[in-house]
């Protein structure tokens, strides 16, 4: 007699493992087609053939490339930009420095970058300062206050910063705050409807929500932008949260974190309406938020961005052309340090040929996982000379380089694969003097509280370590 249950369950388990393997390769077969950086595909494939299921779930919500996709129109596009290339075309003749012309070639033509000069550029180095320093600037605030942060805490911190928007608000100032909406899973959204009650636009980024969850999870917007009245703006590593400004339980948060005063303001304003533009879907163009701005110090920058869904990876070009361009030292502080092939072999390259290549780390990481990844990275590049250092006072959050006494910058992006190829960052690039000089100061006093790492004792550190490391590095250009 024939046992129907018995086919029936042939039959499903049959049907199960079709579709079951049917998905994996199918889901291999499209990663190859796609083109991607070998070194990814090849973390994915990997991934999806020693943990199936674990590796399908990962891919579907942060695997998938939509870097095709355009989010704002090239007309659109070009409308906006041209007031900040009036406001460039309009300025006195702007002499680029010879060292860094090309560099500064390579930011316009890839991201429409221009280069301002005139500018008052003022460095902080604690949540504390910078938070006073932008109280300060909001309260002078009399037409526009934009603000943009990739975590906008609702604690001491968030909630003071807030009620000064409001209060701004309800004196007729026009106020508009961008959130990210993974950066806020963890915030109530009465936090936000506060200040939408006292008339402030408010936004999150690319909203999380079910079915566009997969499409958008993957591309968070980790900028940290504000901008007062067009004039004055702020840019850097700190977010609006309390560790910020107090550091954690077991150590201090150092950050950096720029002011800029000038021209150079247009280029943090065109970021910031282009994102709202992404939200809001409204084009803002009017000349109100480029004012005329005569020179208020001698700083010439360019405000770059990145993001992934552009044609081009420009913050990560423009800093390993830098690297192979610096001709004496090139001083790197980062949180995360998982660099994608290009940095890694710019940072070798300027080391082997006799540039004093630095790399700061925290001793100590906000996350176990990315600083093994970090870690499994550094007898890489100290065989080629690099001088690596952990700072041990807390946790360094700090994103600045500087190099030969000309040449720094200070933004949102990290050395690693999610700010180079997954994130929306913007990072002020400084062609002066004396700004690369503080900058340069704050690295060696910064290293005075740092241990050095050597080749001879790092390659003792323990085989499970090792292990951990290595196990980590595969998935680098997935974190």
């Amino acid at each position: 007699m024939i046992d129907w249950n018995v086919i029936a369950g042939q039959i499903a388990t049959v049907a199960f493992d079709i579709v079951y393997f049917g998905a994996i390769i199918g889901t291999i077969i499209v990663i190859i087609l796609d083109n991607r950086n070998p070194v990814k595909t090849l973390a994915w494939i990997l991934i999806l053939m020693f943990l199936p299921i674990v590796g399908l779930v990962f891919y579907f919500f942060f695997g998938r490339n939509q870097r095709r996709e355009r989010i704002i129109g090239k007309k659109l596009y070009s409308k906006l930009m041209k007031k900040s290339m009036a406001e460039y075309m309009a300025q006195d003749s702007c002499q680029l420095p010879a060292n860094y012309s090309r560099l500064i070639t390579l930011f316009r033509n890839t991201n429409q970058a221009f280069p301002f000069d005139g500018n008052d550029v003022r460095i902080y180095t604690s949540g504390l300062s910078m938070l006073q320093s932008l109280l300060r600037e909001l309260q002078k605030a009399t037409r526009h206050i934009h603000i943009e942060f990739y975590i906008f805490e609702d604690d001491a911190i968030g909630r003071l910063v807030r009620d000064v928007l409001i209060d701004k608000a309800r004196s007729g100032v026009e106020v508009r705050v961008l959130y990210d909406d993974v950066g806020c899973w963890q915030v109530p959204n009465r936090f936000f409807e506060q200040m939408r009650e006292a008339g402030i636009e408010v936004y999150s980024f690319l909203k999380v929500r079910f079915p566009v969850f997969t499409s958008r999870v993957n591309y968070r917007n980790h900028r940290k932008i504000v901008v007062i009245d067009g004039r004055v703006g702020f840019v850097g590593g700190m977010n609006l949260a309390e560790r910020y400004m107090r550091g954690l339980s077991w150590g201090t948060w150092r950050d950096t974190h720029l002011r800029l005063e000038g021209k150079a303001v247009h280029g943090l304003q065109t970021t910031f309406l282009l994102d709202w533009y992404i939200v809001d879907r409204t084009l803002m163009t009017a000349a109100r938020y480029f004012p005329k701005i005569e020179p208020t110090g001698t700083a010439l920058a360019q405000i770059v961005t990145s993001e992934p869904v552009g044609a081009w990876r420009e913050i990560m070009q423009g800093l390993s052309m830098a690297l192979v361009g610096s001709k004496r030292y090139f001083y790197i502080q980062t949180p995360y340090f998982l660099p994608t092939e290009t940095i890694l072999v710019a940072m070798q390259t300027a080391a082997l040929a006799g540039v004093d290549v630095r790399l700061m780390l925290p001793m100590r990481a906000d996350n176990r996982l990315t600083h093994l990844g970090s870690c499994s990275y550094l007898a890489d590049v100290l065989r080629a000379g690099v001088k690596v250092y952990f700072y041990k006072k807390g946790f360094l959050h700090s994103k600045l380089m500087v190099s030969d006494d000309e040449f720094s910058t200070v933004g949102s992006t990290n050395v690693d694969f999610r700010s180079f190829e997954h994130n929306f960052e913007v990072n002020a690039f400084i062609y002066d003097t004396e700004t690369a000089l503080q900058m340069r100061e704050i690295f060696l006093q910064d290293q005075r509280e740092s241990v050095q790492v050597l080749l001879k004792t790092w390659v003792k550190r323990p085989w499970y370590r090792k292990a951990a490391e290595s196990l980590v590095r595969l998935m680098a250009p997935l974190l």
